[in-house]
């Protein structure tokens, strides 16, 4: 794969397809706030100030479970950018980590090397505040202390490399970058890679009061197409079903919505009919289908650890 297909998205903001996704996500107010803030902060001063004086990377590391909003937080960055920026605009760059690692030797240094070194440079040279996603990171920055020795743990460190010398080329050379990485497995992260983040900020999942945002953030977009919903969304008995859900990832409280719906067969012909039994039944099967993923990722670490 070619380094510039492993580019997904290039997009200048604003935009009608990411202005949502900042507000569409509930985390905790000070984890947008710490992420902007620190974007804010290192596209004002890497460009007025020496590496030296700012130690500051332009990079922050987004982690936690899977499904809490980490990657559509990052997506969202560049749109609440844009009003602070003098042109108004900024810029989102997603990239593919997956497809920069290669069998071939010596194949994935070179591609890390050509796409974070050179490539999104040159995207980005017009000095458009850009915000670039690395998503689930630790495909491309495995900590070289646990390389496996059944892979080629050479070519592990030589990609590793690759990204902390691009890293550092960026930090002064391209002030207008600034790099979002997400993970849930962030003891695969190599610490050199860790250390150079200016902020590592934890997306926490949901606790019962974000729970309920979520849900009646849910049934409030549901009415659009099906108007009691908003009804719904008001109802005092959320708040048994929201503490039900809390510690559930908000992706699985999203779709204990949809679980609801599969619950009768008139809430599938007509989801308006959804009740609060339904939701509390949907709830449940949301926590079982939590706890199957759970048991099956399990089993699946413990075949990896048996063969290693």
């Amino acid at each position: 794969m070619d380094v510039a297909e492993t580019i997904t998205v290039c997009r200048v903001v604003p935009d009608p397809a990411f202005d949502p996704l900042w507000d569409a996500i509930v985390v905790p107010p000070i984890v947008k706030a710490r992420l902007l803030r620190s974007a804010l902060l290192s596209l004002a001063l890497r460009p007025k100030l020496s590496f030296e004086k700012t130690a500051l990377h332009g990079l922050a590391v987004l982690y936690g479970p899977p499904g809490t909003g980490k990657t559509t937080l990052a997506r969202g960055l560049a749109s609440q950018l844009a009003p602070l920026a003098g042109s108004k605009r900024a810029r989102f760059i997603e990239v593919n980590p997956h497809g920069l690692m290669s069998a071939e030797h010596g194949q994935s240094q070179r591609k890390v090397a050509e796409l974070l070194g050179d490539h999104i440079p040159r995207l980005a040279d017009d000095g458009l505040p850009t915000v670039v996603l690395l998503d689930e990171v630790e495909s491309m920055a495995v900590a070289r202390s646990e390389a496996s020795l059944s892979a080629n743990p050479a070519d592990v460190h030589r990609a590793t490399d690759a990204v902390l010398t691009a890293l550092d080329a960026n930090a002064a050379g391209a002030p207008n970058l600034f790099i979002v990485a997400t993970s849930n497995f962030t003891q695969a992260l190599d610490a050199a890679f860790l250390s150079r983040a200016d902020v590592a900020i934890e997306v926490p999942a949901p606790d019962k009061n974000g729970a309920l945002a979520i849900l009646q953030q849910t049934l409030t977009g549901l009415s659009e197409a099906f108007p009691p919903l908003a009804t719904l969304a008001k109802d005092a008995g959320l708040k048994r079903i929201a503490t039900k859900l809390a510690g559930t990832d908000g992706r699985r409280i999203r779709k204990a919505v949809m679980e609801a719906m599969l619950n009768r067969l008139e809430t599938v012909i007509d989801p308006g009919e959804l009740t609060l039994k339904d939701l509390t039944a949907g709830a449940t099967a949301a926590i079982a289908t939590k706890s199957a993923s759970t048991r099956l990722s399990d089993h699946a670490e413990g075949t990896d650890d048996a063969a290693a």
